[in-house]
């Protein structure tokens, strides 16, 4: 029987209703507003002014920390503005627009479709490759790749895993990224292997894409006849079951290891990455080519054009729903990502980031809440629960906002994936009372450790 991990989890219906879409570029917009905060860590900083021109791949940003990552032109044309600018969620972010004026790409990047399977045996040359790419995690977190691969002195990476479960419903890019660039994935995916020093690495791929894992085993026994650096890379079929995905639930199957409540995939010895991660290492390294672009699903029952779209980073919602023919009359809300940890969009003038997978349209029916009525005490909320909370216990906590024993109820450990509320019998609004509560709870834990900082520099 396939692995899963070994607490909580949900099975919601696939709805994998664009997975038959290949991947197609969307055409240029006229303008894109690119923000220079779409990584975890430090905002990038601005190095154009407004008047300069630009090409693509030309850096626009700088790293702003150690934790932060480049930021590069997703098109050639004018600097138009550098100003704050409303995001996806409604908050203001310093966005750098530029109005297209071509296609234009820097020199040095290669456009080519030729495949390169030969790569640096210096790992300081991928990682700083890695870095100058701006490539950082597409799977959710973006945080920068460059950073994963140097891990603190002390730890040792042992496996690397490369998730391509795409357990939320809906979501089919990271599918077809396996199907269409499944040898740029095995190429990317030997590099990180390369660069993190580790002898092992598992594509994991959940048991409902048959077509993926049968397709990059193929990749992987031609790849091996190429070179020997194509060896210790295995694919593993995983059960599905949700959120198979996320970090620790994907270490815990691939490698029976669970990572404790404030640890780091380092402390057992496991770093992941993404598959459209994978395929941005390879552009990096093999074409030097930074990441201007992203795979995008466009999908809900009510669109009537799914499809899976290659999108230049920056480009304006509005745009991408006007190419497809517009917004469905019977669609009321759109989520950026999938239907159990996606946001809703408040501002369809925001722009695409990197980390960008998928535009959903859902009804009114579909996004209806049901009646709340009262706690039975049924537990299913717990049982959910893979990170092995008490999420009933948590929300009457926030409720009260008791926020000293939510953080001794480990609220902080909560990666908000929905499955409480999906399994509440009594509608309870579990995950929106929980997040908040946890918002609060992180920036005390984030001001205790920038107290506890200041006093130790005295």
């Amino acid at each position: 029987m396939n692995r899963t991990f070994s607490i909580g989890g949900v099975h919601p219906h696939d709805c994998k209703i664009s997975r038959d879409c290949a991947i197609q570029p969307m055409p240029l917009p006229q303008t894109v507003y690119i923000s220079v905060a779409q990584h975890i860590g430090a905002p990038a900083k601005p190095i154009v002014a407004v008047g300069d021109k630009v090409k693509v791949g030309q850096p626009v940003a700088e790293p702003g920390g150690f934790v932060s990552a480049y930021i590069h032109s997703s098109v050639s044309g004018t600097v138009k503005a550098i100003a704050p600018r409303a995001d996806l969620a409604g908050n203001k972010q310093l966005c750098i627009e530029i109005a297209v004026e071509g296609d234009e790409w820097m020199e040095g990047i290669d456009t080519s479709d030729t495949l390169r399977t030969d790569f640096p045996d210096d790992n300081k040359e991928i990682i700083e490759k890695i870095r100058r790419g701006g490539v950082v995690g597409l799977g959710g977190a973006t945080f920068p790749t460059h950073v994963k691969l140097s891990p603190p002195p002390g730890k040792v990476c042992e496996m690397l895993i490369i998730n391509g479960c795409e357990c939320e419903p809906y979501l089919t890019s990271d599918f077809r990224t396996l199907l269409e660039k499944g040898q740029q994935v095995v190429i990317g995916t030997a590099i990180l292997k390369q660069a993190l020093g580790v002898d092992k690495a598992t594509i994991a791929i959940e048991e409902n894409k048959p077509e993926a894992i049968e397709h990059i085993n193929q990749v992987l026994t031609q790849m091996r006849k190429v070179s020997s650096k194509y060896t210790g890379i295995t694919v593993m079929s995983l059960r599905k079951r949700y959120p198979q995905g996320g970090e620790k639930q994907l270490i815990d199957a691939v490698m029976h290891r669970q990572v404790k409540s404030g640890g780091l995939p380092i402390d057992v010895g496991a770093v992941v990455q993404n598959v459209a991660t994978a395929l941005a290492v390879y552009d990096a390294v093999q074409k030097n080519k930074p990441i201007v672009d992203n795979s995008i699903t466009v999908t809900g029952e009510c669109f009537p054009k799914q499809a899976n779209l290659l999108v230049r980073v920056g480009t304006p919602l509005r745009a991408i729903i006007d190419y497809l023919g517009g917004m469905p009359a019977d669609a009321v809300k759109v989520i950026s990502g999938g239907p159990m940890m996606g946001k809703a969009i408040s501002n369809l003038d925001a722009a695409t980031v990197k980390g960008t997978s998928a535009l959903l349209f859902l009804t009114e029916k579909q996004t209806r809440r049901k009646p709340e009525s009262n706690c039975i005490r049924c537990g299913r909320c717990a049982d959910a629960c893979p990170m092995g909370l008490e999420p009933f216990l948590l929300n009457r906590l926030a409720l009260n906002g008791r926020t000293d024993e939510l953080e001794q109820n480990a609220v902080q450990d909560c990666i908000e994936c929905g499955c409480c509320l999906y399994s509440c019998p009594a509608c309870i609004p579990l995950l929106d009372h929980i997040r908040q509560a946890k918002a609060q709870v992180m920036g005390i834990l984030r001001a205790r450790a920038a107290a506890a900082k200041a006093a130790a520099g005295k």
